[in-house]
Order: structure tokens, then sequence, then C-alpha cells
């Protein structure tokens, strides 16, 4: 009898090492639920503001969806770099916020932001290159420089200093092969804002040490604190900046994955060094943004009214109350600043008042099984022993969810600190 052969297929391992992911964990804690709770789940681990009913779109975003869909004019496969009307608009509404004028040949429509993170690190990737990320930060940037060989070098955001980058470490971190260094304003996952002066200081040291600055601007004008939005592409002149952008936050609409990739480069560095050749070949064999959604941005993004935005920075910044103030209440949890931005905030874990409990992902796992509450683990954004939670939810559930944290702080405390509490 012929002997069978073995078959030759075997798994991508840097795929298999670099699975780390806010969806991946969220499904993973999802396991521990326990199903003989009757309390609703209440889930503070996505950036998902669509969970909550008190957060819906603007009208003018799914009627300019179906007039798009309506028309028949948009069945098509729509150009590489996306439709002309689109970046048009991408363009002119960016555009309002700098000193100059970027064109829609600056611009480059994407399958959100998700999709503008993995082309700018695929266009970067190549042997013996390194790239300087955040810690903590989002871990699709991390997943996708594994997935391409990219090494990841990290520099630190500081919570005593307001989670600002540890400007004077960059120089440390960076070598000739350095290709760029990433920033998210306003941060997630820290909940932050960063200042005119802190971005100028990043683009002057950027281009010290000969790299450009790509800047997730996803959560860009959702600020409710004492920092205004400043972006990056305002020090343009100083350093190329390539911004990433997307509808999904600010328009409350992530699920309809509409993004961009902006190069602000009145220089003209990104075309002498070949990035932008770079950025519309790799378009060319990647999928398309649907060219409905691409036909519905010019009238969703001229025609949203600023009470729209007004109202949920409302709702957002009293989230953001309630947090802070509850979360004080929490033995075992320090905050180390209040929110002003986005909808996610870092918290630190004291293991002096809580036992049982051996780290971050422990602490996750636990309170889902006994509360129903879901959180990410630190580690999941570069923190380990932290947690970062979704703050940004109908107030009502956001006191239910803190207060089952409370108790379960409370459970969970060390016998000697029981009696004074």
């Amino acid at each position: 009898m012929e002997q069978e052969k073995e078959w030759n297929f075997q798994g991508n391992e840097e795929l298999n090492a670099s699975a780390v992911s806010v969806r991946g964990v969220f499904n993973t804690l999802l396991a521990n639920l326990n199903k003989q709770d009757q309390r609703p789940l209440l889930r503070l681990c996505r950036a998902d503001p669509t969970d909550f009913s008190c957060f819906r779109t603007t009208p003018v975003a799914p009627d300019a969806i179906a007039s798009a869909a309506q028309s028949f004019s948009f069945n098509c496969y729509p150009p590489t770099v996306g439709l002309l009307e689109a970046r048009r608009a991408v363009a002119e509404h960016l555009s309002s916020d700098l000193p100059f004028q970027l064109s829609p040949d600056d611009v480059y429509i994407t399958i959100g932001c998700t999709q503008a993170i993995n082309i700018m690190i695929s266009v970067l990737a190549r042997p013996g290159a390194n790239i300087l990320l955040p810690r903590p930060g989002y871990p699709q940037y991390e997943a996708r420089a594994a997935c391409n060989g990219l090494e990841v070098r990290h520099f630190d955001l500081l919570p005593e200093r307001g989670w600002e980058i540890d400007i004077d470490a960059l120089e440390d971190l960076a070598d000739e092969n350095s290709v760029a260094m990433a920033i998210i304003n306003p941060s997630n996952p820290c909940g932050n804002v960063f200042t005119y002066q802190h971005l100028k200081r990043v683009a002057e040291t950027a281009r010290k040490l000969g790299i450009f600055v790509i800047t997730d601007e996803v959560y860009a004008h959702m600020t409710f604190g004492s920092n205004p939005f400043v972006p990056m592409g305002v020090f343009a002149s100083i350093v190329p900046v390539i911004t990433l952008g997307s509808l999904g936050k600010r328009w409350l609409v992530p699920g309809w994955r509409l993004g961009w990739i902006v190069t602000c480069d009145p220089n003209g560095i990104f075309q002498k060094t070949g990035v932008v050749t770079n950025i519309k070949n790799y378009l060319d064999i990647t999928t398309d943004t649907p060219t409905i959604m691409q036909a519905a941005i010019p009238q969703i993004l001229k025609k949203t009214e600023d009470e729209f935005f007004a109202h949920n920075l409302d709702i957002m910044r009293e989230c953001a109350d309630i947090f802070y103030v509850r979360c004080k209440e929490i033995p075992c949890l320090i905050c180390p600043h209040k929110p002003e931005s986005t909808l996610t905030v870092m918290v630190q874990m004291n293991f002096s008042k809580i036992e049982g409990i051996i780290d971050d992902v422990d602490f996750c796992v636990k309170l889902i099984k006994e509360e129903s509450v879901v959180l990410l683990p630190g580690v999941t954004v570069g923190l380990k022993n932290w947690l970062r939670i979704s703050f940004t939810a109908e107030p009502s559930a956001l006191e239910d969810a803190l207060s089952r944290i409370k108790a379960f702080s409370l459970r969970h405390m060390p016998k000697c600190h029981t009696s004074s509490v």
C-alpha cells in the first residue's frame, strides 16, 4: 500500500505571534461570561459608542448613502485612489484646519483607518527597517508591523506628564534604519490631547532624526477638555506628515469603514522619496472602499450640522465626569488623569488593594465572570497591569458598570483592608 504523503502546509507563525487585537481579546473574554447572570452585559472594552442608544449618527449620513445608491451612478468599481469627489471633499474638510490647501491628489480613500494603517506599515516595511510606535498605543500598528517584518521600537507616553510623549528618549531609539514614527492624537487609549507646543517639539525632533510622522487622527475634534485639537499637518513645513483618519468615530458609524490617507507635505518630500508611488502601488493590489460609500462622503462632510457634534461632545463630557468621580471610589484602580478626548482612558491597577488577582488579564476574566462587565486588559495596548476602559456609554449604563466594578473590587479586597471600608 502506497504511503500517504505528508502535507507541506504550515501556518504563518508571524501572523500567529502578532494576532493581538481588541476584537480578539474581546472575543476571548466573552467565552468567560456567566450565562446564568441575568443582568445585561456591559461592554466598556470597545471604542464603539453605537453599543449605546444615546449615540446615533446624523440623518445626513444614511440619506447620503441612500442617495448614492438610488442614483445608480456608483455601482461600478471606483478608481484605485478613490473617487475624485470624495478625495476633494476630504481635502477641503481637512484644509480648514491647516495653513496650506490640500489637493485631491493628496488624498487616498481607504476601508476605514485600519486599512490606512495596514497600507502605511506595508509601504514602509523593508529588510532591516524599524518604526517608532507609542506605548501604550493601538495594537493594529504593532500587529501589522510584525506581519511585515518591520521592527518596532517603542517610545513611552508618560502618565505623570498627562500622557505626553517622552521626546527626550526618541533620539536614543532612532537610527539610520528608522523610517517613521507614529502618534495617535487625540489619544486612543489614553484619552489625552497633545498641545500645539508639544506637537511642534515632536515635529522638530522627527526632522532632526530624518523620519516623517504618521499621525492617527481618527478622533479629530472629539475633545471636551482644556486642550483643543491641533492637527499634526500644521507642522508639515517642518516635517512631512501622513494623516490617517476616518468618518467612523466622529460620525458614529465605525462599521461603515470609510477612511483616508492624506499626505501633508508642502515641500514635496514624499514625491521625491517614492512614498507616494508606493502608496499608489499598494492600492493597486488591495480592496477598494465600496463606491457608493465614497460617493456619500461629500454630502456627509458638508451637510452635517455643528449641533450634531456638540450634542455628542456634551454626552462624552458628562461620561468623563461620571467616570473620573466614580473611579476614585474603586480602591484597586487609579486614574492618573481625567479623560479629555476620544472614548477611552487608561487606569492603573493597585495590587495592594486587591487579592486573588494575578494581573490585568486575570482581573478582566474574573470581572466578566462575576459582574458581566467587559474591560480591556492593558497588556493588549502595551501596558501590563493597566486597564483600557471605554467610558463613553449611556450615562446610566456607565454608572451601573462602575458600581459593579466597585463591588468586584471590594469583594476581592485584602481582608486586612475590609474593616476600614
